[in-house]
């Protein structure tokens, strides 16, 4: 006797799938057309298994050659997932369906491997987030955790609609701060670039003429020429400066006291630090909202939101939280003692304790200050631009100066 995988029709039109024994392929249709079935596809269950584990196998390793050329899970994918999976479910696809259909969609890579490992997992009985936790560097644990408080109160396609936007509301802010950064880092390259070009190239000329005529050098000229002479000098090596600044910066960083240092001063950073600070407030106010919002337990939610605070000082805040609520006192108190979030914002969550409104007062906060960092991201602008145009300015006029001074010089000393 075999045993065969079957999908049929009932008498009413729905989709039924099951398993059956029977001796042969055709004895398996008889038998279930005498259920009063319709058969619609019928393979013995050892090939759809193999089959399984074809493509599976075909995928992985696609995915792995996709990985090991630079693919990556990006939070942009993530959130389209998230995105589509939360339509899905609310059009009443079962899970497993709503997965195939999604893995189908995307390329080799390491998100389609792990939806692959995930199908299989819910097929064999696990859990959705059992699923993904497997996979944490695609499913981090807040996105695992949420999914299990969908799962425990029924509400799976809220969740992940809920999950959708909280991605794409991070998603936006990232963005918005990036975009603003792209044209003065643009401008400051290619202000850089000429500049060095300028004293690289152009300066030792001038150099070699003054040399030629015996000038006595003004002091800002010598200064430009000697400038100049150590860019010439060093040009090769000066690639490695900004590597080396960053094997200092990870080497600081990799020690726990190092790590709290460099937290503390990327808040008081001079425009940049509350830029820093009101996104941080935003993400832990959003992602602490959406957790309690989706029913996870209150202490639950402040470790995953400890974990993905970003920032030693804001995490060591939270986590003083917690130790308050585990005691039983609220969270307001030790916010406020922290010293990293605002009154305001101390009071909005006071207010939301009191009125069992938490959640609610959290998204409001996240969205206020969603609204201060495009703010404060226009007025860095607003800044930044009149900030480089007098250095570009002030860089310009200083070479000016230095080359023409000399020049001055000999056109008094030919004249006389």
């Amino acid at each position: 006797m075999s045993v065969f995988v079957y999908q049929a029709l009932d008498r009413q039109g729905r989709e039924v799938k099951d398993e059956i024994e029977a001796a042969s392929q055709e004895e398996a249709a008889s038998l279930i057309r005498k259920k009063g079935l319709y058969p619609t596809g019928l393979k013995p269950k050892s090939e759809r298994r193999a089959k399984r584990s074809i493509t599976t196998a075909v995928v992985k390793q696609k995915g792995k050659a996709a990985f090991l050329l630079g693919g990556r899970v990006n939070r942009k994918q993530l959130t389209q997932f998230t995105r589509q999976f939360s339509t899905l479910q609310n059009a009443g696809l079962p899970v497993v369906r709503s997965l195939q259909i999604l893995e189908s969609q995307l390329k080799p890579g390491m998100m389609k491997n792990s939806l692959v490992d995930v199908t299989d997992d819910v097929q064999g009985g696990s859990s959705l987030s059992e699923a993904f936790a497997k996979h944490p560097k695609v499913f981090d644990k807040l996105y695992v955790n949420m999914v299990r408080a969908g799962e425990a109160a029924g509400m799976l396609d809220v969740i992940f609609q809920r999950l959708a936007e909280f991605m794409e509301k991070s998603q936006k802010v990232k963005r918005q701060v990036v975009g603003a950064l792209v044209y003065p880092v643009a401008v400051v390259l290619i202000a850089s670039s000429i500049l060095f070009f300028v004293m690289a190239y152009i300066i030792p000329s001038f150099q070699k003429m003054f040399s030629d005529m015996h000038l006595t050098l003004p002091i800002i000229t010598s200064v430009l020429i000697e400038l100049s002479s150590f860019l010439q000098r060093w040009t090769l090596l000066l690639p490695l400066f900004p590597i080396g600044i960053i094997f200092l910066y990870k080497t600081i960083a990799a020690t726990g006291t190092g790590r709290l240092t460099i937290d503390k001063l990327k808040l008081r950073i001079p425009l940049f630090g509350p830029i820093i600070r009101k996104a941080m407030i935003s993400r832990f106010s959003r992602t602490l909202g959406t957790l309690i919002s989706s029913g996870v337990a209150i202490l639950e939610a402040l470790s995953i939101v400890k974990g993905t605070a970003g920032n030693v000082v804001i995490a060591n805040a939270i986590g003083q939280v917690h130790d308050s609520i585990r005691e039983g006192d609220t969270i307001a108190q030790p916010l406020r003692q922290s010293g990293c979030f605002d009154e305001i914002v101390v009071n909005m969550i006071e207010v939301g304790e009191e009125t069992g409104d938490l959640d609610k007062m959290l998204i409001k906060v996240a969205d206020t200050y969603d609204d201060e960092v495009d703010v404060a991201v226009a007025g860095f602008m607003s800044l930044f631009e009149p900030l480089l145009i007098i250095f570009m300015g002030g860089a310009v006029g200083f070479i000016v100066v230095s080359l023409f001074m000399p020049l001055i010089t000999l056109i008094d000393k030919f004249g006389k």
